[in-house]
């Protein structure tokens, strides 16, 4: 079943990714990060509410946000600062490549999450499991390869190690996530509610300084559907994520390879919406990543 909500969680990322680009072009970046995650509080904060006034009905429904200790807190406020850096970078990132870059650099996520969960979890992979991982590395390695085609050279582009810092940290929160879900026993919804509270103070602290004060940047900025979009699609993705990290047989390395599933949506259809080039070239190594997906998932 876990398998099933993990593809669920690819689905609505893979609609996320496409919103998002619309979102932040020829925008500004900080203000549009806020909009997401107030959109995606503001989604949950019935939940909340109901938990407040009508505790036993949410419980009953299996939507209660539950009261926390401050240890508690803590441990998510430290979710809210990872995740907050990943998004900065990605966000910058997606503002200046080629979704169909980007998407393919974020896919190598899983490999970092997969060392992690053989050296922090203990999760043994069998053979055809490192071949599918290795598979979607050697992909990612050959977008770099289309990418200069397009005047992006890998080396040389600050996007580009803005990009794999956001991969990094992201992999990292992926694995932070088992600890949340499965040690300390947080049921999705009550996560996902404070993580958006932290990360919304996280981001008003940057906004005070970066974006706020200056009156250009202000008017520079452009409200567009796809910003609530994107909060509300991301925490409908996580809801189904955290929902299969709660099955103790879930195991983070495959749910983050299957997660990257979306990178379907986000190639073909968003290489068409945005008219970038060279999409049949970059077919090829979706193909690479497809199989690497595939092998991990039914092997």
């Amino acid at each position: 079943m876990w398998m099933y909500l993990g593809l669920l969680a690819a689905l609505f990322l893979g609609l996320h990714n496409l919103c998002k680009k619309h979102a932040v072009q020829g925008n500004e970046v900080f203000p549009v990060l806020l909009g997401t995650i107030s959109a995606g509080f503001l989604l949950l904060l019935p939940f909340y509410l109901g938990s407040v006034f009508y505790p036993e009905y949410m419980a009953k429904i299996n939507f209660n946000v539950t009261k926390l200790p401050w240890e508690t807190h803590g441990f998510i406020a430290i979710k809210s600062a990872i995740m907050a850096s990943s998004w900065v970078l990605a966000y910058q990132a997606l503002k200046h490549l080629p979704i169909t870059i980007v998407t393919p650099i974020r896919s190598a996520g899983p490999f970092f999450t997969f060392i992690g969960a053989i050296i922090i979890y203990q999760e043994k992979p069998n053979t055809w499991q490192w071949i599918g991982f290795f598979l979607i590395i050697g992909s990612v390695l050959l977008y770099s390869r289309i990418g200069k085609k397009e005047g992006i050279h890998f080396k040389k582009n600050k996007w580009i190690f803005a990009i794999i810092g956001a991969t990094f940290l992201g992999a990292s929160s992926g694995l932070y996530d088992k600890f949340l879900i499965q040690s300390l026993t947080l049921n999705p919804q009550t996560l996902q509610f404070w993580f958006c509270f932290y990360t919304i103070l996280i981001l008003l602290i940057i906004l005070s300084i970066t974006w706020f004060p200056y009156q250009e940047k202000r008017k520079a900025f452009k409200f567009r559907w796809s910003i609530p979009a994107v909060g509300i699609l991301l925490q409908t993705a996580d809801y189904f994520y955290f929902k299969a990290l709660q099955d103790p047989d879930a195991l983070i390395m495959l749910l983050s390879a299957i997660k990257r599933s979306q990178i379907i949506i986000a190639v073909v259809i968003g290489g068409i919406v945005f008219k970038e080039k060279n999409k049949r070239k970059k077919l090829v190594p979706l193909a690479g990543i497809m199989i690497g997906v595939f092998l991990i998932l039914y092997s």
